[in-house]
């Protein structure tokens, strides 16, 4: 018997699964919950860019595994790993046509884990928008308000998740691109540390090591079971994060007591927040304080080129990418065949020197040396995630005329995620806060290297003491 919408709503990804476990209700009938609720709504939020039903249907005939996730309907990212012999076009013209050469190895774990893998979700091109808004399939709305953003790159996934389309999504963070689109949207999202989740096969790391993939959950106990899921080198890679002491699940079992928490109240160069932004990481730290936990204040390193460093590295990533698509069809990319941005950030990355990138990325680990050495004397940063609530339509448009605007209108934005992705740390955005305007506002917890554990149990506590899952936007 299938599901009502109220209680499909309420339930988190392993309630789901528990749900199928005991024939209270089919994958099939979950699936067609899931489609049909992205019917209803995305004509009017545009998070879902491609679906495959047959083939979901398809899979589902042919027996699940019966991993922890059995027969929950799930999405990943236009920005993400790719299926042998499926389209994604990583929210670029240029890439249209491309096809997965082989199933990653991430994809190859979510479906071991009894998910079932129906479509993608929007993403700026080639991830490199805080923002949603690709050329390809036009912007992706905030669900508590169509005419706010959903911030990216998963801003897709974040939608769907926030909208109730499935429980659970893909997305990858190479600056904040989980944290960023789940604040904006009011759900959970968790970036691993560096390595924790493999990047290949094809691909050794995403963005020389800044990117992390995992997903945006409703529940944090969701978050930690997909990483149980997914956690661990595969044969060949580069590097790893050290291995967990035991399984998330279990982490989140044993609440944290008597931390030490950084308070980070400003940027680095000292501009603070938005008002309710900065509201919700003051009552986020008066509940770390009333939970038992002591607050400090901490302030983000002063590293002038920090900024530039950091985007040199993605910019460079981002021109290989572009290149090598560019050798697989035989020619170079049009300039119409990239949006503006894009095109900009790809002419940019074809002047650097080989000399600038060594030294960007020399920079950077001694950012991340900066970073890990905070954690020597706290436990947990706390901070805002964005620094304002969702913004317009249109804001960090990658249709701009200078990337000189585009750049600053970004570090004004972002300001408090990126450097967890050049330290490799953990760090999750709790949907905590809310705008004046009826948005979500995301507050950031990180942690020391390797210590995803704490990030993921302090979360669950957190989610304990102030419940935010069946907080969701109204749908029309």
């Amino acid at each position: 018997m299938a599901l009502t919408d109220a209680e499909y709503l309420a339930a988190d990804a392993l309630e789901l699964a528990r749900l199928v476990a005991t024939k209270a209700v089919t994958p099939l009938e979950l699936l067609a919950t899931a489609s049909k609720r992205i019917d209803q709504h995305d004509h009017a939020i545009t998070a879902v860019v491609r679906r495959d039903l047959a083939r979901a249907e398809r899979m589902i005939a042919d027996g699940l595994p019966a991993g922890p996730f059995h027969g929950v309907p799930f999405l990943l990212k236009e920005v993400g790993p790719p299926e042998a012999g499926q389209p994604v076009t990583f929210g670029s013209r240029f890439f249209a046509g491309y096809t997965g050469a082989v199933d990653a190895t991430l994809v190859r774990r979510y479906r071991q884990a009894g998910l079932v893998i129906f479509g993608r979700t929007a993403s700026p091109e080639l991830g490199l928008c805080p923002a949603t808004e690709p050329a390809t399939s036009g912007p992706c709305r905030n669900p508590w308000r169509l005419d706010r953003q959903t911030g990216g790159s998963s801003g897709g996934a974040a939608a769907a998740v926030a909208a109730g389309y499935v429980p659970i999504a893909q997305g990858g963070d190479g600056g904040g691109s989980i944290r960023l689109p789940a604040a904006h949207c009011g759900v959970y999202g968790f970036k691993p540390s560096r390595a924790r989740n493999p990047s290949g096969p094809v691909i050794g790391e995403g963005w020389g090591g800044l990117v992390s993939a995992h997903v945006l959950s409703r529940s944090v106990r969701d978050s930690a079971a997909a990483l149980d899921a997914t956690h661990g080198p595969e044969a060949g890679d580069p590097y790893a994060a050290p291995p967990p002491t035991g399984s998330y699940v279990s982490a989140l079992e044993r609440p944290p007591t008597g931390l030490r928490v950084g308070l980070i109240t400003s940027a680095s160069d000292g501009t603070p927040p938005h008002v309710d932004v900065q509201a919700a990481v003051t009552a986020t730290a008066q509940l770390l304080e009333a939970m038992g936990h002591t607050v400090v204040p901490a302030r983000l390193p002063t590293a002038p080129r920090a900024w530039e460093d950091f985007w040199l590295v993605v910019a460079a990533n981002a021109g290989a990418a572009i290149d090598a698509r560019a050798g697989a069809i035989g020619r170079a990319p049009a300039a119409d065949e990239l949006e503006p941005i894009t095109w900009a950030i790809y002419e940019k990355a074809r002047r650097f020197s080989a000399v600038e990138l060594a030294g960007a990325i020399q920079r950077c680990h001694m950012i991340g040396r900066a970073i890990g050495r905070m954690f020597a004397e706290v436990d947990i940063l706390l901070s805002p995630v964005f620094a304002a609530p969702p913004g317009p339509i249109g804001s960090f448009s990658m249709q701009q005329a200078t990337l000189e605007s585009y750049d600053a209108e970004n570090r004004a934005g972002m300001p408090y995620t990126w450097w967890f992705n050049v330290a490799g740390c953990p760090a999750a955005s709790l949907p905590l806060g809310m705008s004046a305007e009826g948005t979500p506002i995301g507050v950031q917890i990180a942690a020391a290297f390797g210590r995803d554990d704490l990030v993921l149990a302090l979360s669950a506590a957190v989610e304990q003491a102030s419940p935010w899952a069946q907080r969701r936007p109204v749908l029309v």
